[in-house]
């Protein structure tokens, strides 16, 4: 990917990176007998895919307890603390000389942190509102950091000239899915303020291993096939999940409060069924992405384009699907599954919301753990791809804007992204916690014209 250009002065930050390292565990007590051997951590089917980073930017207003100095010094040590119970948070990508699938060598290497300060004020972030091109100097890089031994997690914080601060996070997606972030962030703000371990991680990643031989028992539309997989894989270069985006396109965020939301969910709601605040939304939002890309006033291809399939693809928790016996709620890797949910653009035009948010509902009950197990087992047989013309991601109800630390709440958080045409993010509207929602949609400038009359004008 092409180096971004520098961005325009009123998004430039003006951050400058005070210091940057690596982060050890602390050392082990020696061993009675024996010198320990260095582990490796498997990796399911479920992870292996997720070879990319995912940043997020929290900020904190100023605290007169916890100046950024004080911040800084807590959050180095409690990463340092958790490379104990999270010990492949200091490792690094590998590959199995025998098998030849990517794992994670726990060789304690050490995770990243990084001190940066910037010449604005909190309040002067706040003016831009969201931007990807600012925010990219709040989360932690290669090039910023010159840390050339890229850790699997990264911490960066950087103070504002008020005493506010923003906490950068990168990690590989290998690491941790949006719930093991939450958690990891749980314990990070305890052990910042010296108390303890709250959630003890579960980093046993054959609890998703596939079966042998493995049994692929449904058609899984979710995932396109590529080709047989090679016997022998490597463990590539982590991709940066913004790479190979096209540019030109507008971004925009939308925000549908609590009134909007149960106006959705009273609109989906069937004599046997009232939709869940995440259906209802989604439903919306599929929706109106798929109809922007069409151009309602070309009559002529109006009927051949009524009956093309569109299909979406949302992603489902499975240690609320497989049970605590099953998958601990503490479990630490990448516990989420894409289902789906397809429909004519006939019938996203023209067919009542309850069907299209039936569709969804339908989506999310294919998933029992025989559809999980067969899910992994077909990674593992095949090479795949996500098979949908729209993908929506969600933060929304994952509960990390509740997290606690010692100087508060953070008053806002945003994954950074680069634009993609094809994914919709949801995150929290934090000042409403879990009543709102915030959707960042991308999309070519005539597009985006028809999605902001459509949101609009189907949310009535």
């Amino acid at each position: 990917m092409s180096p971004l250009p520098p961005p325009p002065q009123r998004e430039d930050l003006k951050v400058t990176i005070k210091s940057s390292s690596l982060v050890h565990p602390p050392p082990p007590p020696p061993p009675p007998h024996e010198k320990k051997m260095r582990r490796s951590m498997f990796l399911s089917n479920i992870d292996q895919p997720y070879n990319v980073d995912i940043d997020t930017v929290y900020f904190f207003p100023p605290n007169k307890a916890f100046p950024p100095s004080s911040v800084c010094e807590a959050i180095e040590r409690a990463l340092r603390e958790l490379l104990v119970p999270y010990d492949f948070l200091a490792g690094r990508l590998a590959t199995d000389p025998v098998t030849g699938r990517r794992e994670i060598d726990c060789n304690g290497a050490g995770a990243g942190f990084v001190v940066a300060s910037s010449e604005r004020t909190f309040e002067e972030v706040r003016e831009l509102g969201y931007s990807y091109r600012a925010f990219r100097q709040l989360v932690p890089s290669r090039s910023s950091t010159g840390l050339h031994d890229w850790p699997l997690i990264v911490i960066q914080v950087t103070s504002f000239k008020c005493g506010a601060f923003a906490m950068g996070l990168s990690n590989n997606h290998i690491t941790f899915d949006g719930a093991s972030v939450k958690m990891f962030l749980q314990n990070l703000a305890s052990i910042a303020g010296r108390g303890p371990l709250i959630i003890h991680p579960c980093n046993d990643r054959h609890l998703l291993a596939a079966r042998s031989p493995p049994r692929v028992m449904y058609p899984h539309l979710e995932l396109k096939k590529v080709e047989e997989k090679e016997e022998k894989a490597t463990a590539t270069k982590p991709v940066h999940i913004a790479q190979a985006m096209n540019d030109d396109l507008e971004t925009k965020f939308f925000r549908l409060g609590p009134a909007d939301i149960a106006k959705l969910k009273e609109k989906g709601r069937t004599t046997k069924v009232v939709p869940t605040s995440f259906n209802a939304v989604m439903t919306h939002v599929w929706r109106c992405k798929a109809l922007s890309e069409v151009d309602n006033d070309d009559d002529d291809d109006r009927e051949e384009r009524s009956s093309l399939l569109s299909r979406v693809l949302y992603s489902v928790d499975l240690r609320t699907r497989l049970g605590p016996q099953v998958l601990p709620r503490s479990y630490t890797g990448n516990a989420v599954l894409r289902t789906y949910g397809a429909a004519t653009y006939g019938q996203l035009e023209g067919g009542p919301f309850s069907s299209l948010v039936e569709i969804v509902r339908e989506g999310l009950l294919r998933v029992t753990e025989d559809y999980v197990r067969s899910f992994v087992d077909m990674l593992g047989k095949y090479e795949t791809v996500p098979n949908g013309d729209l993908i929506i991601t969600t933060w929304w109800r994952l509960g990390i804007e509740e997290v606690e630390y010692p100087w508060g709440r953070p008053v806002s958080y945003y994954p950074v992204t680069r634009p993609r045409k094809h994914v919709v993010v949801l995150f929290p509207n934090v000042a409403d916690f879990r009543n709102a929602v915030n959707i960042m949609v991308s999309l070519p400038p005539q597009h985006m014209v028809r999605f902001v009359r459509l949101f609009y004008s189907l949310l009535s």
